[in-house]
């Protein structure tokens, strides 16, 4: 027996699961913004350190923006109201935390090297004008950044071709 959707009309496919007009859920950015949802990833397993999925086939042009959950270790990317990518993440330690809020992306390097850290920051998307930016990273059990937050490579590189100056990356705090 299928089990019945939470919501009337919702259609569940491989790749995503769908919500009908009217019964779209919203996410609330921590500036109070919410955004509409269209459809999700279908990810019907448990993902690890390192896993990722994307998948933008049949997705319209249209606005990209990021969000980061620092409680579940989560990246999801949309793009026009739907996602299409989401990967397990590493971000900042006590003594170096992520900052939470919501950012436009400053500047993109395919190829950067931290001068703090003296360490690689593959596709690298300035989040503050501080050296907080989303870029590739060894992401595995144990790791953390200093403040960053770091994806598997070729996530990163995905990512970096969809996303332009500008475009929003909202970070919400572990626990909230």
């Amino acid at each position: 027996m299928t089990p019945k959707p939470a919501v009337t009309g919702v259609v569940k496919d491989e790749v995503r699961v769908r919500y009908p007009a009217g019964k779209q859920p919203a996410l609330t950015l921590p500036n109070g913004d919410r955004r509409t949802v269209q459809s999700l990833l279908n990810i019907r397993t448990r993902m690890k350190f390192g896993d990722f999925v994307w998948n933008d086939d049949g997705v319209a042009p249209g606005a990209v923006w990021v969000r980061i959950d620092l409680s579940r270790q989560m990246l999801s990317v949309f793009r026009a109201g739907q996602e299409i990518g989401s990967a397990v993440i590493l971000y900042g330690t006590d003594g170096k935390p992520t900052p939470t809020g919501v950012f436009p992306v400053l500047e993109k390097a395919e190829r950067h090297s931290s001068n703090l850290y003296d360490a690689e920051m593959p596709y690298m998307l300035r989040l503050t004008n501080d050296g907080v930016a989303i870029h590739a990273s060894n992401v595995r059990f144990g790791a953390a950044t200093h403040g960053c937050i770091g994806v598997p490579i070729e996530f990163a590189r995905l990512l970096f071709a969809q996303v332009k100056r500008g475009d929003l990356v909202a970070i919400v705090a572990a626990g909230t």
